[in-house]
């Protein structure tokens, strides 16, 4: 059975309901297909996005599965009320609903990162000194907290920009922040890895400065395998041996974007520009790199 992995949706329905239409076509019937998180937030239906692929992962017996990104992480956090809603935040269907309480247990208990078929697959990145295996054990001391009795106070301590370096010495909520915003908020590092999150709207670094995507950090020890993420819809589709960047801008007018794991074959939906953004171009621009 084939493979898929889809980038993000940020409340995309339409769009996710179109390519999953194309890839039931592409694998010619059942496939798995794993998601790489943002399932909600900034498009038009993030409730019925959520609900939806809710009802496909439970209704697939483990063969379809999301991942958690950061507005994941958010909605979470909003909906406990361990960190208050922001003003672009559009949580009021999901938090309104009648069965809101049922999504966020089932939200909670999502995965931050898969290895399926070589495939490293996490939401925004992967630090330098990890390997994928390393990765797996340290995104498995996270799904334990929030899928555990003191997830709430977890979610209320998780903010915050450090530690931005990775230490096996770490413990306690500096540790499952580290890793936490490896996994779903890290664009650009410094060298050795010291993350930087001051630059969202670009896919270059500022003209001077020694950060470089967080994929072309030499040593980086999961080149053994390819990473598959999303988060970064500046940077656009990317394509190469070692790594995959699913995050084409569907939110905003860019593409709704899945690639086949087994053959590489691509599938992409044109999105209208739901939610115009003052630091991206009107249309996201797709950067394809062998």
């Amino acid at each position: 059975m084939k493979t898929y992995a889809i980038g993000d949706l940020q409340g995309c329905i339409h769009e996710t309901e179109v390519l999953l239409d194309q890839i039931a076509r592409d694998a010619g019937g059942p496939a798995d297909i794993i998601f790489v998180g943002d399932l909600v937030n900034r498009g038009p239906a993030s409730l019925e996005a959520l609900r939806r692929v809710r009802a496909l992962c439970e209704a697939s017996e483990g063969r379809i599965d999301a991942l958690l990104g950061n507005h994941d992480l958010h909605l979470l956090a909003v909906a406990c009320g361990a960190q208050p809603a922001s003003k672009s935040d559009t949580f009021d269907a999901i938090l309104a609903a009648p069965d809101c309480g049922a999504l966020m247990e089932w939200l909670r208990r999502r995965p931050l990162a898969k290895l399926v078929k070589g495939h490293l697959l996490v939401h925004a990145g992967v630090l330098p000194q990890w390997t994928a295996f390393e990765t797996i054990a340290l995104a498995a001391e996270v799904e334990a907290v929030l899928r555990g009795p003191g997830w709430i106070d977890f979610l209320g301590q998780m903010y915050g920009n450090l530690p931005d370096r990775w230490d096996d010495s770490l413990a306690g909520i500096s540790r499952l922040r580290c890793i936490v915003n490896a996994l779903t908020r890290m664009r650009f590092c410094a060298p050795g890895g010291v993350m930087e999150f001051g630059h969202k709207e670009s896919a270059g670094a500022p003209s001077g400065s020694n950060l470089v995507p967080w994929f072309d950090l030499p040593g980086r020890r999961s080149v053994d395998v390819t990473v598959v993420f999303g988060h970064w819809s500046a940077l656009g589709l990317l394509l190469r041996a070692d790594a995959i960047g699913l995050d084409s801008g569907c939110v905003w007018g860019g593409k709704l974007s899945a690639v086949c794991l087994d053959d590489r074959a691509l599938l992409q939906v044109d999105c209208p520009e739901y939610k115009p953004h003052a630091g991206k171009s009107k249309k996201v621009k797709e950067k394809k790199r062998e």
